[in-house]
């Protein structure tokens, strides 16, 4: 099996272990780090692990191969297709190097606010307030304001996923997304490992985007949101 074919379940046992709240067969991240979790099996007893690890009310992010069929009592919050796309190395578009305008300024714990109020505006997926915690995140201002940023999330074996790639609607078209993304990728590269990422199936936006950088369509996850019965 690739590494990338259960992205969640491979981080939470492997390179990102430390993060994983674990009953069973579930594995979670930290509420305030990510949503995402993952099943070993995806059956009654996965789900009633996972149910053990969740609060009343909270929710947890799952890719899933197939459309979701859930036990009784649980909630679909929200589903939707993913795209997994990963970097084709010595693809056109690929830079090895920092970007020659270095616009961009690394994130630190005073920045955690804007980023987060960022992330509520444009909805790159999950984010929370120890977001950070997953890895190195650049951010581009426009007289002193957070207008854009990029980072990363999951760690596999081999691949580190480009994630929270997202620009103030009022400063789009600017390339901020492009540079970010490429200074990242670039920082995977020099680690010896692949970037990918997932990306909405229906963001006609952002994927001719992410083609143009170097990354290919590898599969589709369904996004499920679940709620665990009260």
């Amino acid at each position: 099996m690739h590494p990338l074919d259960q992205p969640i379940w491979n981080a939470l046992t492997g390179p990102q272990s430390h993060f994983a709240e674990v009953s069973g067969s579930a594995r979670r991240f930290p509420p305030a780090v990510t949503t995402l979790g993952a099943l070993d099996t995806i059956d009654e007893q996965g789900f009633a692990d996972l149910a053990s690890l969740q609060q009343p009310h909270q929710i947890t992010a799952l890719f899933l191969e197939q459309a979701p069929q859930l036990p009784a009592g649980w909630k679909l919050a929200m589903t939707l297709p993913l795209l997994q796309m990963v970097h084709q190395e010595g693809s056109g578009s690929e830079q090895n190097s920092v970007s020659s305008s270095r616009r961009w300024i690394e994130m630190g714990a005073t920045d955690e606010a804007e980023m987060l109020a960022l992330a509520k505006l444009t909805e790159p997926g999950p984010f929370g307030t120890r977001t950070r915690e997953l890895g190195t995140f650049l951010g581009i201002r426009d007289n002193g304001k957070l207008v854009a940023m990029a980072g990363v999330r999951l760690h596999v074996p081999g691949f580190t996923e480009v994630s929270a790639v997202c620009t103030h609607p009022d400063h789009t078209g600017k390339g901020y997304a492009a540079e970010l993304t490429l200074e990242v990728m670039a920082r995977i590269r020099q680690r010896g490992e692949t970037p990918f990422l997932h990306v909405r199936g229906n963001n006609t936006r952002a994927i001719p985007i992410y083609e143009r950088l170097g990354f290919k369509r590898r599969t589709q996850f369904h996004l499920a949101v679940v709620q665990k019965p009260q």
